[in-house]
């Protein structure tokens, strides 16, 4: 973390979750504070007819990793909470930078979207074969 390369990771990481935000904002998808600064985009899938968990599901489907988080004014229940949590964090580590989260955005739209109206099976094979395409593109670092 001293290092003058952290500084740029960490800028990265803002500007790939800014990217990101951006993205699902214009696909009409409610960013809880409109935005983020942070390494985390939290969603409100109210508007979209779908709970957190049942979003964290359908995305599991074409390998993306989410998970249901509460927003403000969700239920008390977590199986009723509307919103998702999205960390970029692991994917810029792995070197996709802005263009690849408005990539990774549409992707997670299209899934959303397909999910709200029980259209999954129509997108699904599409949308794991875009994020396959990003995996092998931009290989986990193992150090070698």
């Amino acid at each position: 973390a001293l290092q003058p390369t952290f500084a740029d990771y960490a800028a990265q990481i803002v500007a790939n979750a800014r990217s990101l935000a951006s993205t699902l904002q214009n696909r009409n998808i409610r960013i809880v504070s409109g935005g983020t600064d942070t390494h985390l985009v939290l969603l409100d899938l109210s508007n979209n007819g779908l709970t957190g968990k049942r979003a964290e599901i359908a995305l599991d489907k074409v390998n993306i990793t989410s998970n249901k988080n509460a927003v403000p004014n969700d239920s008390p229940r977590p199986q009723d909470w509307v919103g998702l949590r999205l960390g970029v964090g692991a994917a810029t580590t792995r070197g996709l930078v802005e263009t690849d989260f408005a990539e990774l955005g549409n992707i997670i739209a299209d899934v959303i979207e397909a999910e709200a109206i029980g259209d999954l099976d129509n997108v699904i094979v599409d949308a794991q074969k875009r994020v396959a395409r990003m995996c092998i593109n931009y290989p986990i670092y193992t150090g070698d």
